[in-house]
């Protein structure tokens, strides 16, 4: 077959070979041939004529009116839905290699008669005007502190003009986080732009409870840094475009770091936030010149951040807890009864009363979750030993999985008093030192001694030095052992070949 290049390598010889037969050989080809593309002008792929007939019959010839009524009354319905139709419908008419076929007719059907596809309309970014963000969650790229699961979502910023980034880490899509994240944004790059640019925000006002308190705390953070607030339509998060694109692109840049690093665990949540900053970095080093042209447009900083937290009115139970959230957190048991107020944070809560700060607490993810601290109850539950068997949140009262053996060991020794000699070790944890205490429970159940009470008051009050957990005892090897089992095997072998 002819081609292209032979066909322009001829129209070139023609001129300087003599004859025509002479520029044919060295085109690499006929006279003939060489004659029919000196006469048409044309190269052989100007020359094909296009495909517009069948090859073979059309399998859904009679039933392709049926079909396009089903396309036209539901434009979205998949080729193999409606093959599976025609089949249930005619029976042994359609075997299943002609699925293919029909996904072809579809396909065309949509080009040339469907309805019109949604266009996207490619927008020109000012510098400083606007930015963008959302949440993304990493639990997809396995990372771990010190060893456990670190389950956690990143607040993703970008200016849409030099596609500069930052994020924060956080727990959930909540107002606190996202009031978090917003400001270490604002005050990281150093200026403020004229809008930005949300989803729905739905997670945030569910997490809140209320639209209204949610708008109303929204509006005051914006107003705050005097931003614009823009919200993308509902189901169409290509409206958020420039960020939803940097989710994909900075996980996956997170995710080959972690590569090469080695080890996507990490000895605390610091060392991670200080691993994805740096790794901002690195991502933003290519867009300084467009990031200047945005920063001289910024506005001014106001003076001080926003509080990024909610004030609450709890009232102290009886059980020394309060709920937050729909979660339930213990406080003292001085506090029962009493009204304090809790600053609710992104990532923890602090509890206050008379204008002083009592406590500061872990936030729970999620909902009906709990957290009571031994500390708070071990008191009252020392002298109501028998209230502890079915308390509701007897799993809270282990402080450390030795604690949880320490107990079931207890239990086994002595069924009646098991539960209050743990209260006893717990007291112990609580007056004392609960790593001591732990220390002490380790070398007792390691060495399978009997587990009282006295006996760990009497081990971490006069400091017993105990074995580090990485001790291994292992006995002096005789090594004539070896020599003896080793003259008994060559014995064996000459017997054999004997």
């Amino acid at each position: 077959m002819v081609t292209d290049q032979q066909v322009r390598k001829l129209m070139k010889l023609v001129k300087t070979e003599q004859t025509l037969s002479l520029a044919a050989a060295k085109a690499g080809m006929s006279e003939k041939t060489a004659h029919k593309y000196r006469q048409s002008g044309k190269l052989p792929s100007e020359m094909v004529k296009p495909h517009t007939w069948r090859t073979r019959p059309d399998p859904f010839a009679d039933v392709w009116e049926e079909v396009r009524g089903m396309l036209e009354d539901n434009p979205g319905l998949e080729a193999k839905t409606v093959f599976e139709d025609l089949q249930r419908r005619h029976p042994g008419v359609f075997p299943d290699g002609q699925v293919r076929t029909l996904q072809r007719r579809m396909k065309a059907w949509r080009a040339l008669e469907g309805p019109e596809r949604e266009v996207f309309f490619a927008q020109e970014h000012a510098p400083g005007v606007l930015c963008q963000s959302d949440f993304t969650h990493m639990a997809d790229l396995d990372v771990t502190v010190d060893g456990q699961r670190f389950e956690h979502l990143v607040y993703h910023l970008v200016l849409t003009h030099s596609n500069w980034e930052t994020g924060t880490v956080c727990f959930s899509e909540s107002f606190e986080s996202l009031s978090e994240g917003l400001q270490n944004a604002l005050w990281e790059l150093g200026g403020v732009p004229v809008a930005h640019q949300s989803d729905r925000l739905t997670s945030a006002v569910t997490t809140l409870g209320d639209r209204a308190e949610f708008t109303e705390r929204y509006s005051a953070l914006l107003r705050h840094y005097g931003l614009e607030g823009k919200m993308i339509q509902t189901g169409k998060p290509n409206e958020n475009g420039d960020v939803e694109q940097r989710h994909h692109r900075f996980k996956r840049a997170v995710d080959q770091a972690l590569m090469l690093r080695g080890s996507r665990d990490f000895a605390s949540r610091e060392d991670y936030e200080t691993f994805l900053g740096k790794l901002f970095v690195q991502l933003n080093a290519g867009r300084q010149e467009r990031l200047q042209n945005e920063v001289k447009t910024l506005r001014e900083l106001p003076r001080a951040r926003l509080d990024g937290f909610k004030k609450l009115a709890c009232r102290v139970g009886q059980g020394s807890t309060i709920n937050v959230g729909r979660n339930i957190y213990s406080v003292s048991s001085r506090l029962i009864g009493e009204q304090v107020e809790v600053r609710l944070y992104a990532d923890h809560l602090e509890v206050w009363y008379a204008q002083k700060k009592l406590d500061t607490l872990a936030r729970l993810r999620g909902r009906s979750q709990h957290r009571v601290n031994y500390r708070h109850v071990i008191g009252w539950l020392v002298r109501k030993p028998g209230a502890f068997a079915n308390y509701r949140y007897r799993d809270d009262l282990f402080p450390t999985s030795r604690f949880r053996m320490a107990y079931d060991v207890l239990k086994r020794q002595s069924p009646s008093r098991g539960h209050k000699e743990y209260l006893q070790v717990l007291h112990l944890a609580a007056t004392d030192s609960e790593t001591a205490v732990d220390d002490a429970l380790r070398a007792l159940i390691d060495s399978e001694h009997a587990i009282s009470a006295e006996t760990v008051k009497t081990m971490v009050r006069e400091a017993t030095v105990l074995p580090a957990p990485t001790d291994v005892m292992i006995d002096d090897i005789d090594l004539e052992r070896y020599d003896s089992f080793l003259t008994s095997i060559e014995s064996l072998q000459r017997e054999v070949v004997l």
